[in-house]
């Protein structure tokens, strides 16, 4: 995956349309909770003003579905990059509206802009040509860093590179790098550790991973469904029962191809799904009627440990009990424990895992860890990512 980078192309004195993923949690108040996705972009940022660009942000936050929305505004990430940047970043009233024409067409060198909310725009989930036209108008190069969208064919994502020489910033490129050797040339023993609740989310993933890895951990809501396709009681745990017949198949894959696939051996049970809940530990395979398993048991854990020691290459995407739950987070922490002294390259998919490891303060004991929960699945499983292939190749 060989894309050219800004380091590829003359940026100076020209005018830069960055994507960024500046779609940040906030409070009822509006104050930004936790600016990790906007600090992430600051690199590519930074390095356009050391050599003089006029740099043009754009980004979108939440679903204000095509609708002008100041609940949705950007402008707590202009105030929050205005103290990150130490320098004043001006935000436009709208997306590419006269707002935007102005301020985009009287910049100096150093200069920077953030555009209103690109979902303002009814045009650019449905990557509207008039609009991707409208927003190459302002600049003269276009870069990607919003890896968190690259699986989205909008107008900002990939409409606009029809029109302006496209390249990657430096948050794409590190994300192509660790994901794609992780994938291309892992260093082995390799193990995947998938959780989340549904198998559906994740079926073109575990499909890809059995021809990659060499163990293949399952947790998560997702673990019931296999154990129910084996013919074990999960009491009234999560199932997808229209995948059971999927879940046997794979996990007939897996040993036709020497994977070693894990399923919990003993589950941590509620009799309800909340941390109140009576709850006690159960064999994996005997959960009796009428509780339901909400993380994965001590002796589990061990097993996973054991698995990944030694591992040199790790990709892990989703929880493995239901986190939000002090008293069901267990497994998820011990698991990323575990991580977290692994001499071995680990990846973490983003989504939950990634918000777990963060509230662990874990984050610098991890390799790499993926903005981009679907996107980094959907590049996991193989799937193009059209934000990616509409750039230039080197």
């Amino acid at each position: 995956m060989n894309k050219k980078t800004i380091k590829d192309i003359d940026v100076v004195g020209k005018k830069v349309l960055v994507r960024c993923d500046f779609n940040v949690p906030q409070d009822e108040n509006g104050t930004i909770t936790d600016n990790r996705r906007i600090v992430a972009a600051l690199p590519t940022i930074k390095y356009l003003l050391e050599h003089n660009a006029k740099i043009i942000l754009c980004s979108h936050l939440g679903r204000p579905k095509g609708e002008f929305n100041l609940k949705y505004s950007l402008r707590p990430v202009a105030e929050e990059l205005t103290k990150l940047l130490e320098k004043k970043v001006q935000l436009a009233n709208d997306v590419i509206g006269e707002s935007a024409q102005n301020l985009t067409s009287n910049m100096k060198d150093g200069d920077v802009i953030l555009l209103e909310n690109v979902r303002f725009e009814p045009g650019e989930e449905k990557n509207d040509e008039q609009l991707s036209k409208q927003l190459a108008s302002l600049a003269e190069i276009y870069v990607n860093d919003a890896f968190g969208t690259a699986h989205r064919a909008h107008s900002s994502t990939t409409g606009i590179a029809n029109y302006l020489p496209a390249v990657s910033g430096f948050l794409i490129e590190k994300e192509l790098n660790f994901l794609g050797s992780a994938l291309e040339n892992p260093e082995r023993p390799f193990v995947a550790i998938l959780g989340g609740a549904k198998v559906s989310d994740k079926i073109g993933v575990i499909e890809a991973l059995l021809n990659k890895v060499n163990t293949l951990i399952i947790g998560g809501g997702m673990a019931f469904t296999f154990l129910k396709a084996q013919g074990h009681k999960i009491g009234k745990s999560i199932c997808e029962l229209n995948k059971l017949d999927l879940a046997k198949e794979l996990l007939e894959k897996a040993d036709e191809k020497g994977v070693k696939l894990l399923l919990p051996i003993d589950t941590h049970v509620a009799t309800d799904y909340s941390n109140e809940a009576e709850d006690k530990y159960v064999h994996s395979q005997e959960i009796p009627d009428g509780w339901e398993g909400l993380d994965i048991g001590p002796e589990t854990v061990k097993l996973f440990e054991t698995a990944l020691q030694g591992a040199k290459t790790v990709v892990w995407n989703g929880p493995l009990g239901v986190c939000e739950f002090p008293k069901f987070k267990n497994g998820t922490y011990e698991v990323a424990k575990m991580l977290a002294k692994l001499d071995a390259t680990t990846i973490i998919g983003g989504g939950d895992s990634a918000a777990a490891i963060e509230k662990m303060g874990l984050s610098d004991k991890m390799t790499h860890i993926s903005t981009g929960g679907g996107a980094s699945l959907e590049f996991l499983e193989g799937k193009k990512l059209p934000g990616i292939e509409a750039l230039q190749d080197k």
